[in-house]
């Protein structure tokens, strides 16, 4: 944890935001759930194989330098202790709530930007640094209390959303750091380029080639400088924020796509069963459709095979939503791929359905040319296995595969931005 930058200023000093990020979360939530797992190292994984990779890592586990992506393989020769735990995304949902749930106990939170961050623009009253300390502290202690003693956070104060995620990268776990619009560029000067949102492995070396290579470079770079780097207004938006300017608001963004994706286990990757996994993921994003109110005009499959070449191919129709017709222009597609792969065998698979319209919007022909009774007797169908597998359970009824096939091979995951809602791990 951190104290104020200036004791002297804490009293007069404001901040405008509060930037809260769990800490090891997926592996803070298994040590939460399971007592025995508490005050040791944590790998949380998809799959139980030392070739895979961890998802999560546990404070105990990072001292040896286990982090997310590190090879297990890897992973048990730096720490032989390593527990692997398989990964439970519906719990991490759950427990995302009651975080949420607990915040806005004590502040209602602004954005929701990833499944363990979330930030808060601070009205008039919490602005003032003593405030706004109470309000992170209170917080801090609500989530022990209420949601878990393993739950913790490390928590950012600052002028903007972006500055708030910085510092709270900046001590953890179960850091407060304040940095303040006046002091700047002070504490940033500590970090390297790589350690703020936005600059990654492509973005740094762009960096480097305009001249900038420390932070002390960048902080002093001109706007437009840093617009030339970065190849346009990303650039000048970067600079705003660094800075200290204000934060843009965000607009919700509707969805315009839905679509899942799944690296396929060595026994499911010959074309046979790959394309087993390809119609579950398609019935997943068409369940998941349905539930949005939505039906899609495109249908796009891409296949990487194990010896990398990625492979795509795309139909086009009027709006559907049942998964009847859409397995149907699935097969085509896959056959497509099939060939240009020459059949080889099938590392990871994507299926996505995009050119969305709303339900309400007026229907022309069917896919198939069948009528309109016979496509609204297929999205009742659609409809009604939505719900029968809603109240018995994912794959209870399945269309055109045995459910053992692919049973806990692509559930719901948890990707960036995108949380997954509780009803997706139905579908």
């Amino acid at each position: 944890m951190s104290a104020p930058a200036s004791p002297a200023a804490s009293v007069s000093a404001s901040v405008d935001w509060l930037f809260l990020d769990l800490n090891s979360f997926f592996a803070s939530v298994e040590q939460q759930l399971d007592e025995s797992l508490r005050g040791r190292p944590v790998a949380v994984v998809p799959v139980m194989s030392d070739s895979t990779c961890a998802i999560a890592a546990s404070p105990q586990a990072k001292k040896f330098g286990i982090k997310t992506g590190t090879n297990i393989g890897e992973a048990r020769r730096r720490c032989p202790d390593l527990l692997l735990v398989p990964a439970r995304h519906d719990r991490y949902v759950d427990f995302h709530h009651q975080v949420i749930k607990e915040v806005e106990r004590h502040f209602p939170v602004q954005s929701i930007c990833s499944i363990d961050e979330m930030a808060c623009k601070l009205d008039v009253p919490r602005r003032p640094l003593p405030a706004a300390l109470d309000l992170a502290q209170r917080i801090k202690r609500g989530l022990r209390e209420h949601v878990g003693e393993c739950i913790t956070c490390s928590i950012g104060l600052a002028p903007n959303r972006f500055l708030g995620k910085v510092a709270s990268d900046m001590v953890k776990p179960d850091g407060l750091v304040v940095l303040l619009k006046d002091e700047l560029p002070g504490r940033l000067l500590d970090l390297e380029l790589c350690d703020l949102p936005g600059i990654g492995r492509k973005m740094e070396p762009r960096l480097n080639a305009c001249g900038i290579l420390t932070m002390r470079d960048l902080w002093d770079g001109s706007r437009e400088e840093l617009h030339r780097a970065w190849g346009g207004v990303c650039g000048d938006r970067f600079w705003h924020a660094l800075h200290g300017g204000p934060s843009e608001d965000e607009q919700p963004v509707q969805s315009k796509s839905v679509g899942h994706s799944q690296v396929l286990a060595p026994e499911m990757r010959i074309p046979p069963q790959a394309g087993v996994v390809a119609r579950r993921l398609l019935l997943k994003a068409a369940s998941r459709m349905r539930r949005l109110k939505y039906r899609a005009t495109h249908l796009h499959l891409s296949v990487r095979t194990e010896e990398g070449p990625k492979l795509e191919a795309e139909a086009k129709f009027e709006a559907v939503s049942d998964s009847i017709a859409l397995i149907r222009t699935l097969g085509g597609l896959w056959q497509n791929v099939m060939r240009q792969a020459r059949w080889s065998r099938v590392k990871k698979v994507a299926v996505t359905l995009h050119g969305l319209e709303s339900e309400g919007q007026p229907q022309q022909l069917d896919l198939f040319e069948e009528g309109a009774a016979a496509r609204e007797q297929r999205e009742a169908l659609s409809r009604t296995l939505d719900a029968i597998n809603e109240k018995r359970g994912r794959d209870s009824v399945v269309i055109g595969f045995t459910p053992n096939t692919t049973r806990g091979s692509s559930g719901p995951k948890i990707a960036f931005n995108r949380i997954p809602d509780l009803a997706e791990f139905h579908e």
